[in-house]
């Protein structure tokens, strides 16, 4: 009579249930107080916009199949259409202006997706970076979108919400989380309805989806249209709560890659690999850098130390890939899967005779 509970026990002790209650609980009533402004601030608070940014390509990438190189542009594109919109249009709520901003990248994406109607793989990939390149250009080129300031870096309004100011390390933080939540939630819901279905039926095999009644075009271009939505809110949390400053050269190609590198190293097709792979980008490197400058600050400069934090984070990417292609996310199932069959092992009945 005990394996049923047992098992019962097993299928409750879920990271999607147990575990995401515990760090909800965690994220929203213990690190607001016992968190120090530096955390919230360097740490957290970038930390969540990268890994909304890695949700919405995830999307793209790990559910439908569909490669993109140019996430930066829908950062930037984001943050300057939220900025515009609370600077042109008065009386506009700010939430309304970050829905509004998701919209805008939503449709610059879905443009720049067409070509994937036609383009597959590393073609599509190719064709990706115009949207990189073409919105760098036009917001170094136009300064309408920086309200003609001559260096074309702006400085990103308040966070306010139904007169709430959301300002100093803790009010942004929470902000960022609460929108964070928010947007997995609904991406969450998303893929368990027909379109996140289809979304996998059209990476699984184009020709079998369109056999099966699935919508190519439209499944693509939502995709692209979804994936955009979600990083340009990013974008928004990048400028406005981290940054708290917008400049075009802080959504270059690098930041494209970093965001492809993270759900590579975090697990495609994975909601919580987007997180894990955006820790191991924002918070792994700084307690390496802090580790590196308490054991050999006196023993090298720090040019050596940075490159052989570079060095000691590649080979660890590298090395992790090999043992386990899948990404984070399948370490760590893997090794919370071990721990759940320890802890609720059968135990052996008594013998009868």
């Amino acid at each position: 009579m005990t394996t049923p509970t047992r098992s019962a026990s097993l299928r409750w002790l879920t990271p999607n249930r147990f575990g995401l209650s515990v760090l909800l609980i965690a994220a929203f009533a213990i690190i607001p107080f016992a968190g120090s402004d530096y955390l919230l601030d360097a740490v957290l608070t970038p930390f969540l916009a990268l890994a909304l940014a890695a949700l919405g390509l995830n999307l793209l990438t790990g559910y439908a199949g569909q490669v993109s190189l140019g996430s930066a542009a829908y950062l930037a594109v984001g943050a300057y259409a939220a900025y515009n919109f609370n600077l042109r249009l008065h009386g506009l709520p700010f939430l309304a202006s970050l829905v509004a901003a998701g919209f805008v990248a939503a449709a610059v994406g879905i443009v720049f997706g067409l070509p994937s109607l036609r383009l597959r793989g590393f073609y599509l990939a190719v064709s990706t970076l115009a949207a990189q390149f073409f919105v760098q250009w036009t917001l170094t080129k136009f300064g309408w979108f920086s309200n003609n300031n001559p260096s074309g870096v702006i400085d990103a309004p308040p966070l306010a919400v139904a007169g709430l100011s959301f300002s100093g390390p803790v009010g942004r933080y929470v902000f960022s989380l609460t929108v964070v939540v928010v947007a997995t939630l609904l991406a969450i819901r998303l893929l368990r309805s027909q379109v996140g279905r289809n979304f996998i039926a059209l990476r699984d095999h184009e020709v079998a989806a369109k056999v099966i009644g699935v919508p190519l075009l439209r499944t693509k271009l939502l995709a692209f249209g979804v994936s955009s939505f979600l990083i340009g809110v990013a974008g928004v949390l990048w400028a406005f709560a981290y940054l708290r400053t917008v400049e075009p050269a802080g959504f270059n190609l690098d930041r494209s890659f970093e965001i492809l590198f993270i759900i590579i190293i975090g697990g495609l097709a994975s909601i919580r690999g987007a997180f894990l792979g955006a820790a191991f980008i924002v918070v792994f490197p700084l307690l390496l850098s802090r580790f590196g400058a308490a054991l050999l600050d006196n023993v090298f400069d720090s040019g050596v130390l940075e490159m052989s934090q570079r060095i000691v984070i590649g080979a660890l990417i590298i090395g992790l890939l090999i043992a386990e292609p899948r990404g984070l996310i399948a370490l760590v199932d893997r090794v919370a899967d071990k721990i759940r069959r320890r802890l609720f092992r059968p135990q052996p009945g008594p013998i009868r005779s």
